[in-house]
């Protein structure tokens, strides 16, 4: 049973509706005294809310019933029902134990699927005990094609994303640079049931603020100076499969407020097209950085944040599963004797043990490197620890010291002409004008060095 708790008997005729449509027995309470007497007696499966139940609209009274409610009943999921303007408060919610928040007017479809995503997350996962669960069993269950590995921390994320791939549920993949986070994505995507439809990427990072409207939302012809034709944009493309939202720690805070927008309302419009339009699609968001750090520094949008991470997936570090090193050696191999055409092709003993032993801050991708650059610089079938010393040795050296220069071919011209150009940009708190006079530019140079290395900024 669904409990829906509104003072408005319109609210709660129109969900009472809509839900039993949907298959979903309810009941309905004005009060929130009613509300704790049928969670006491008859725990229902999930509450649905309003923040406001007096002439007091601060919605004190609601987060008041939020804390008894999850007093009572800690394991009932709770969604609150709040206006757009009341966000902060939807958010205060959420740190009180809320599962997810919805605005006032809901999308019936959306609110619909965000009931069934909560539902499917109560269920109790199939697998009775955790310590049995092994590589063959997930493999057997889902497709997990093309991740590597059998560490016990992987296996509890591979599990996770088996659990959740089947709902609709947002998912925000924390993790270092080079530890998977696509292949992460795509393994949410191929076991839900979007698989055949599209799963978009988005790296964020090199999208542009100015940009940022016309890639993710497309334009019309003539919409602005260098629109000569009609433009699909990104959530378009996406619509009805997936999106995966690549380095969502680098958004500015004004294009934060548009994603919000169309992660809140699942509504976007088109520039140059004012006909708002609705979308049908999984969020999937991906950071190396540390977001919830971020939203203190106040560089992240609190709201945001708890819209794109109903659930959270960490990925371990490869240093934090070393043990998985010789397995991704050998799959990186495999694929190389046909690249390469070398069949007999392998990694001695020696060179597995010297790999486990490094602490490979680039992770995954820095390993697979190393693995090709030691295959196409040896001659040797059987690779030993110094065919891959004598490589880990030119990679780019971490920096020392503020200021001081790469050595001579540890880096080109360009990577550090776009590193000098971030650091100014950062600097100058992204003045352009400022950096472009600091390097010696023009602006228009400077605009076209900006777009040619993807580095975001804000237009003037």
């Amino acid at each position: 049973m669904i409990l829906i708790i509104d003072d408005d008997i319109a609210v709660r005729t129109s969900l009472g509706l809509l839900l039993k449509q949907a298959g979903y027995p309810t009941k309905s309470v004005a009060t929130p005294e009613d509300a704790l007497r049928i969670v006491q007696e008859t725990p229902p499966r999930l509450l649905l809310m309003d923040m406001n139940y007096s002439l007091d609209t601060s919605g004190q009274d609601g987060l008041r019933l939020l804390g008894q409610v999850k007093q009572m009943a800690p394991q009932v999921p709770v969604i609150l029902i709040t206006g757009w303007g009341s966000i902060t408060l939807a958010v205060e919610g959420m740190k009180a134990g809320a599962a997810e928040f919805v605005t006032k007017p809901w999308n019936n479809d959306a609110l619909l699927q965000t009931v069934r995503t909560i539902l499917s997350l109560q269920e109790p996962e199939p697998e009775a005990e955790a310590g049995t669960l092994t590589r063959r069993q997930l493999d057997k269950q889902y497709n997990f094609q093309g991740i590597v590995g059998q560490d016990a921390r992987l296996l509890h994320v591979l599990r996770n994303v088996g659990q959740v791939a089947a709902t609709d549920a947002s998912v925000l993949i924390e993790g270092e640079s080079g530890t998977g986070k696509e292949l992460i994505a795509e393994a949410v995507h191929q076991n839900s049931h979007r698989r055949r439809q599209p799963f978009v990427k988005v790296n964020l990072g090199g999208v542009s603020t100015s940009l940022f409207e016309s890639e993710m939302f497309g334009h019309r012809r003539g919409s602005f100076t260098d629109a000569k034709t009609d433009r699909v944009g990104r959530f378009e493309l996406a619509n009805g499969g997936t999106i995966f939202l690549d380095e969502i720690g680098e958004l500015d805070l004004g294009s934060q407020v548009k994603l919000l927008r169309v992660l809140q309302d699942r509504t976007y419009e088109v520039l140059g097209d004012s006909k708002p339009r609705r979308l049908d699609i999984r969020v999937i968001c991906a950071t190396n950085r540390n977001l919830a750090e971020m939203v203190q520094q106040g560089r992240f949008r609190e709201d945001l944040f708890y819209r794109i991470n109903l659930i959270t997936v960490r990925l371990p570090a490869l240093r934090e599963r070393p043990q998985d090193i010789p397995l991704l050696v050998q799959h990186f191999v495999d694929g190389l004797r046909t690249t390469y055409n070398r069949p007999a092709l392998k990694v001695g003993t020696r060179a597995q043990h010297w790999l486990q032993e490094q602490l490979l801050p680039g992770n995954i991708r820095e390993l697979k490197n190393l693995v090709e650059r030691a295959v196409l610089v040896s001659g040797k079938d059987e690779l030993g620890p110094e065919d891959f010393q004598a490589q880990s040795q030119r990679l780019p050296p971490r920096p020392a010291e503020t200021g001081e220069l790469p050595e001579p071919g540890t880096m080109t011209l360009d990577e550090l002409e776009a590193q000098m150009i971030r650091r100014t940009l950062e600097h100058y708190n992204g003045n352009i004008s400022r950096v472009a006079k600091a390097l010696g530019l023009s602006r228009g140079a400077l605009y076209r060095r900006l777009e040619k290395y993807a580095i975001p900024f804000d237009a003037e």
